[in-house]
């Protein structure tokens, strides 16, 4: 059957009108529901001081979260002497949970990666299999790619940030790489006062947000 000008133009119509619904319906909580599912997923791996890292992890109170490897040559061992110094600096951030999770499981061994991380009291590491690091990645939205060096071996390119989850383990906001200490001082007094400054994700409290939620949550 052949379209008519006048089909053709109702099927446009049609279209034009679902485009417009999802941009300014949908596209806003998408996007939102996005941050309030950072770190949800059903990731499982093994922490360096026992036991295992999932989202239900994130949910312990308020939690500090970042990505690396043992093998990372500046980016890794600068936030760790970074967080050895907001734990010293911010009242109450000595007992806060950190979490150190290995973009590089292959090398990194639970051994290797406690080492790595035991000299900064309150971080753990967590590493596992290829499969399970390549689930958190997803889930939390990080970037982490393996770079091959000249002359052989490889490193791994990934988000330098640090992430902040409150007690309920909805994200809050990020420390940016090498932040001046007054901005990540005050971000962590902030997360351990139970986010005062109202920042980061949110429920949605709406039935199309809440139905955007859970597809968006089924797909990670």
């Amino acid at each position: 059957m052949k379209l008519t000008g006048k089909r053709i133009c109702i099927a446009l119509t049609a279209v034009a009108v679902v485009t417009v619904f999802t941009l300014v319906l949908l596209a806003p909580r998408i996007e939102a529901n996005k941050i309030a599912l950072l770190g949800r997923g059903d990731y499982e791996l093994q922490l360096t001081g026992g036991g295992i890292f999932t989202e239900e992890t994130l949910k312990n109170g308020p939690t500090v979260v970042f990505f690396g490897f043992t093998h990372c040559p500046d980016i890794c061992p600068t936030t760790m002497g970074d967080i050895s110094m907001w734990k010293d600096a911010v009242p109450g951030a000595a007992d806060l949970p950190v979490y150190f999770v290995s973009v590089d499981p292959q090398r990194d061994t639970l051994d290797l990666l406690g080492d790595y991380v035991s000299w900064v009291p309150g971080v753990q590491g967590a590493t596992g299999s290829l499969a399970e690091a390549a689930k958190a990645v997803k889930s939390f939205d990080i970037y982490a790619r393996r770079m091959g060096l000249i002359g052989g071996g490889y490193t791994m390119a990934h988000t330098s940030y640090v992430m902040l989850f409150d007690a309920d383990g909805m994200f809050v906001e990020t420390i940016p790489y090498q932040a001046p200490p007054e901005v990540a001082e005050e971000k962590l007094a902030n997360l351990i006062a139970g986010n005062p400054a109202g920042r980061g994700a949110q429920m949605p409290d709406d039935l199309l947000g809440l139905i955007c939620y859970t597809v968006q949550g089924q797909m990670i």
